[in-house]
């Protein structure tokens, strides 16, 4: 990231964020923030050929869609994602 590293709050009053700005905000490292965005799991715009750009918008909806499915169920029991389940059975 180029400059000083801003505010959280100055970072969602812009509309596109860079991927390492991204990173910082949700609390992953560079390389996970990356795959995740070449994967389309985080929406991203392709400005050019090496400028790709995260909407504000887009990413705090993106973050509203995982805290709704990983929603703790009433019983108390724990919610495990889909890689979390293969990674457990290829230990067995």
């Amino acid at each position: 990231m180029r400059g000083k590293i801003k505010s959280e709050a100055e970072l969602m009053d812009r509309l596109l964020l860079r991927a390492s700005e991204v990173a910082v905000m949700i609390g992953l490292g560079k390389s996970k923030t990356y795959a995740l965005i070449a994967a389309g799991e985080i929406p991203s715009v392709r400005l050019s050929k090496g400028a790709i750009r995260v909407s504000a918008d887009a990413l705090r909806r993106w973050i509203d869609d995982l805290q709704g499915e990983k929603e703790p169920s009433k019983s108390g029991a724990k919610t495990v994602d889909s890689s979390e389940l293969a990674q457990s059975s290829r230990r067995l």
